[in-house]
């Protein structure tokens, strides 16, 4: 799975690979429970919490927002990383601007399949490149890789990528996710190796 060789990404551009993480080509498959398989006429997307202006949209309406592609490495807290990933999507500062947040909204949290959560801080999703994807490389997400819809986030480790989203909320205080209550770190940035707590 894991790349042996030496790749002239790396060796030419050390910075983009975090310590402690190895390359690999493929996109391993790690998540926790069944792949959900989701009846799209029924699926829905909710934004709520602290906004202005809460919403339930369709896949439909979702991709009919501005969209954008962006290309990025990802690192995954069991030490893999995968460069050079085009994920398309909407940009959660769309997000953002559809919904509102009032000023009493600090962090975000992504609502998924099985009662998975897991939470940021609004500030951090502001970035340029954090979107809700609904592809990769040009292809509709796979099942196991979040279709219809999972976060990108690539500053941090992959698990706050969340799959499956399935309503976003926005709060006022953080609150420990799945993986975060399970002894992850709840920073989870690779370059600091924040792992786990």
């Amino acid at each position: 799975m894991f790349r042996k060789t030496p790749d002239a990404r790396i060796t030419q551009n050390p910075e983009r690979l975090p310590p402690g993480q190895v390359l690999t080509e493929k996109w391993p498959v790690l998540h926790y429970g069944d792949i959900p398989r989701y009846d799209m006429a029924k699926w829905r997307l909710r934004l709520h919490g602290l906004v202005a202006r809460e919403s339930v949209l369709t896949i439909d309406q979702v991709k009919a927002l501005p969209n954008r592609t962006v290309h990025c490495d990802i690192h995954c807290v069991t030490t893999w990383s995968r460069l050079d990933n085009d994920f398309t999507g909407v940009a959660f500062s769309e997000v953002v601007t559809m919904v509102q947040p009032t000023p009493e909204a600090h962090f975000v949290i992504f609502h998924c399949n099985a009662g998975f959560t897991t939470s940021l801080p609004l500030e951090a999703l502001l970035d340029e490149d954090v979107l809700i994807a609904w592809a990769h490389d040009g292809q509709a997400l796979a099942p196991e890789h979040g279709y219809p819809l999972r976060g990108l986030v690539p500053k941090r480790y992959f698990w706050k990528s969340a799959k499956w989203i399935e309503a976003i909320e926005f709060v006022e205080k953080d609150q420990l996710g799945f993986w975060e209550r399970a002894g992850y770190n709840n920073s989870a940035d690779p370059w600091r190796e924040e792992r786990y707590w």
